[in-house]
């Protein structure tokens, strides 16, 4: 079951819609402002209703702090290097807003937008129309995301269209603890990624080109451990993140379905399991979080992030696109999945 409600209304007057999902005893809330996570709450190993999404509790919260958290990001999510986007000999200059890169959409992305929604049974459907040469990208693309919460399971279901060639790389933003949303850390969170290789970056986190393996590595999560272990080791890519914020390229191809990850929490006995077909996803430890959140203040690595999507700037390094290119003709469908699963 769906019910709907009120959640408040942005600086602007817009009022903000809340859509809650009722599973058993789990339940997930998304709102339709950016298509934001805003809670999901599941019982933990003793039974104990535990919000494992960090956020807020209003509709200033999400306006005044900064960090994206549990919005739909896009045009594209993620950083592309220098905000150069060339299309058939065609550049388009895209707004840059991060050490000189162009981030999660530029200046006013798919996570500040109200979304129309509809619901159909046990799914939300968010929707927008991105008009061409919005944030200056070209077509006119429309997006439909679709959410599920069953058995456990929150899925978002991504499908996008232009009536031009563009580029398209949607994800969501959603920060975990699988402590509970106010524990305060998730160094402690124990961490499996099925993955061999990440994209190394330049100082300023733009992947450039090449792999690099993890075996051996502060990377290497294919033997699950705690976020933390490894965290401060003495690696040039931890310290260009500040600690982990790197894609790690998964085994998959584009397209095939698959777990990915495991998130483990020995406090509450919470597993997250996640699944998607996109190539790669974007693990981020939180190095950057200073807010006060739903019922605490959220510190560094308070949370983390698992952002599917393809290679980041795969638009302008050749050898990233064949693992999965973000450049859609005109009319032709973007179509990817995410989903988490939680038990205890």
């Amino acid at each position: 079951m769906i019910s709907e409600r009120v959640f408040g209304k942005t600086k602007n007057g817009e009022e903000v819609l809340a859509f809650t999902f009722e599973d058993g005893n789990r339940s997930a809330t998304v709102l339709n402002r950016g298509g934001i996570i805003q809670s999901i709450v599941v019982p933990d190993k003793n039974g104990n209703p535990t919000d494992v999404i960090l956020g807020y509790n209003d509709m200033a919260g999400y306006e005044n702090n900064g960090g994206f958290l549990g919005a739909l990001i896009g045009r594209f999510g993620n950083r592309i290097g220098e905000g150069r986007l060339t299309i058939d000999g065609k550049e388009y200059a895209l707004y840059c807003n991060d050490r000189g890169n162009h981030l999660h959409g530029g200046k006013s992305g798919f996570d500040q937008k109200i979304w129309a929604h509809r619901i159909e049974g046990d799914k939300l459907i968010l929707s927008i129309l991105s008009p061409d040469g919005e944030e200056n990208y070209p077509g006119t693309l429309k997006v439909e995301v679709t959410y599920t919460f069953q058995g456990g399971e929150l899925k978002i279901e991504y499908r996008a269209v232009s009536d031009k060639k563009t580029a398209i790389n949607l994800t969501n933003h959603a920060y975990f603890n699988v402590n509970g949303e106010g524990d305060g850390s998730i160094l402690d969170n124990v961490l499996w990624i099925d993955c061999d290789e990440i994209t190394p970056t330049n100082a300023t986190m733009i992947p450039v080109g090449g792999f690099r393996k993890v075996a051996g590595t502060p990377f290497d999560f294919n033997a699950p451990k705690e976020i933390g272990r490894d965290i401060g080791a003495d690696d040039i890519d931890l310290k260009q993140g500040n600690g982990y914020d790197h894609c790690h390229v998964l085994k998959n191809k584009c397209g095939e379905y698959v777990k990915y990850a495991v998130v483990f929490s020995k406090k509450t006995g919470i597993k997250m399991s996640c699944y998607t077909d996109m190539p790669a996803v974007q693990f981020y430890a939180g190095n950057g979080m200073n807010m006060d959140g739903k019922t605490a203040h959220y510190g560094q690595r308070a949370g983390f992030c698992l952002e599917t999507q393809a290679i980041p700037n795969n638009v302008n390094v050749e050898e990233y696109a064949a693992r999965g290119s973000s450049i859609f003709d005109a009319g032709q469908e973007y179509h990817f999945t995410a989903a988490y699963k939680f038990e205890a």
